[in-house]
């Protein structure tokens, strides 16, 4: 590869670039589904009667469980067995975010149980509901000691729309397919552009999040340990 090569994979940059937004689209659709249904798989583990609290765990080992891909395809394919029409971006999204809650269900069961239970004891003895109790006063703290842990989830989540090219989604590893497949030569060069984009993207993101956890940091109260990894139920 000399400098037409450099001068080709140039020229495609913008277009990787416009391809790259499908990316960050089925990102944006999938993250707020892993986001909602992980909360509530971990607040029915942590706090759900025994026959909620399995099916709850039944969910994340699914979902933690199967191939990204498998997933992928027994939604895209399977929903149409049953007479649900899906498109392949909703299929993607679907598939990629409940296999995210699963594992962010277990980022936000840990933050939980780090919250000591006696601010739940102390909220009872004010007369809030159990329920007031965990929504106004668990969930705050245990949400910002999750975020290190979160941000490792983002990341993986962030590469992971590059498997959406299986169920036929026009994004941008799709789109470096078409230009190594006409130069051949350009395949090394082109995935390391990809490769470059994505660093970017999840370098950017996570500079972020280091900067929301410092921003929500309250002095002295951090998980045991300096560690967010999430315990044992």
């Amino acid at each position: 590869m000399g400098v037409e090569g450099l001068q080709l994979i140039a020229s495609e940059f913008p277009a990787l670039l416009g391809a790259t937004l499908v990316n960050l689209y089925v990102f944006a659709a999938l993250i707020p589904i892993g986001f909602a249904v992980g909360i509530g798989v971990a607040l029915a583990q942590v706090y759900g009667p025994r026959p909620v609290a399995w099916l709850a765990s039944a969910w994340e080992w699914f979902f933690r469980g199967v191939p990204a891909l498998v997933l992928l395809f027994l939604f895209f394919y399977g929903l149409g067995r049953f007479g649900i029409d899906v498109s392949a971006f909703m299929a993607g999204a679907l598939a990629m975010g409940f296999r995210s809650s699963g594992y962010q269900s277990q980022i936000f069961r840990g933050a939980i149980q780090a919250v000591p239970a006696g601010q739940i004891t102390a909220a009872r003895s004010l007369g809030m509901t159990r329920t007031q109790a965990v929504v106004t006063i668990v969930l705050p703290q245990a949400l910002r000691l999750a975020i290190p842990a979160w941000s490792n989830e983002f990341s993986s989540v962030l590469k992971d729309t590059t498997l959406v090219y299986a169920i036929g989604i026009n994004e941008v590893m799709r789109y470096a397919r078409t230009i190594y497949v006409n130069n051949p030569e350009m395949a090394m060069i082109t995935f390391l552009t990809v490769a470059l984009i994505f660093w970017t993207l999840t370098a950017l993101g996570n500079s972020g999040l280091h900067w929301l956890e410092r921003r929500l940091a309250v002095p002295g109260f951090e998980m045991r340990g300096g560690s967010t990894r999430p315990t044992g139920k």
